[in-house]
This record gives C-alpha cells, sequence and structure tokens, in this order.
C-alpha cells in the first residue's frame, strides 16, 4: 500500500471514529516518516468538497487541518461532481472518485472496475497526449450520468 494511501486510510478512520479530523501537519509527518507537503498533497487530492469532505486550515506553529465529512444527497453530490469535473481529468483523480463512490456505495466494485479500464491510458493510448485528459473527462462524465 502507498504512503498516501495509508495517510488517507488514518484520516479516514480518525473522521469515522470523532466525525471531525482535527490534525497537526507536522505530527502526521513524523507518524508516517514523510514530508509536511506530502499530509497536504493527500489532503488536497482526497478530502476535496467534491468527495463530500470540508477542509479547514490554519498554517502557523498551531496551525492545524480540520477535515469533516459534509452529508450530501446522493443525486446532489454526483450532481456536483460532474459540474466541478471541468474539461480535463487525470486517470489518478478519476480513480479517487471511484474508490470513494466504492466505498459510499454510490458504485459497486465490478461497475467501478469497468469505468476504470474504460478511461485508462492504455484505453486511450490511440489519443493523442494533449487531448487525453479531456476526451477521459468526457467519456467519465457520460458513463457517470447515465449510470447513476
Amino acid at each position: 500500500m502507498k504512503l498516501s494511501d495509508l495517510i488517507e486510510e488514518y484520516i479516514r478512520e480518525v473522521i469515522e471514529e470523532n466525525e471531525i479530523a482535527m490534525l497537526n501537519r507536522s505530527e502526521l509527518a513524523m507518524r508516517f516518516n514523510c514530508v509536511p507537503s506530502q499530509i497536504n498533497y493527500v489532503i488536497s487530492t482526497r478530502f476535496i468538497p467534491e468527495l463530500g469532505f470540508y477542509v479547514e486550515s490554519r498554517r502557523g506553529g498551531g496551525g492545524y487541518i480540520k477535515i469533516s465529512k459534509v452529508n450530501v444527497e446522493e443525486a446532489g453530490y454526483i450532481s456536483d461532481i460532474i459540474e466541478k469535473i471541468g474539461q480535463n481529468l487525470s486517470q489518478s483523480v478519476i480513480d479517487v472518485y471511484l474508490n470513494d463512490f466504492i466505498r459510499y456505495n454510490i458504485l459497486d466494485p465490478k461497475t467501478a472496475d469497468l469505468i476504470r479500464v474504460a478511461v485508462s491510458d492504455k484505453s486511450l493510448a490511440k489519443v493523442d497526449k494533449i487531448q487525453r485528459d479531456s476526451i477521459r473527462a468526457d467519456i467519465f462524465k457520460n458513463i457517470i450520468v447515465n449510470l447513476i
């Protein structure tokens, strides 16, 4: 399991236990033996509003990160995601979305895997790299809208 996955799993466990995670960036970095920017990366890519999280951050000596799960109706949640995807979407960001869709029982794992394959770099190999993320975003949005 990658370090980013371990950090994400830890934060999710804290949120589940306490409904809110109050974290210190440097303490977390020490706990996982990484630099604070690794913590920032995990939070900025895996705990985003589009996935139903609210993040409050204050930097400095007594700085903290407060992460809470927002209760969002499934349809509104998906609608918000579709709106916020924009014109480009990388394969790694789609993986984050699909993992969350599985976690929150929006999609079953088999369907998520089929979507993952459909929008993978391998499936889009004949598409020019400059256009790949744009086409991937269009395909992903269309699949999600039609499935849900």
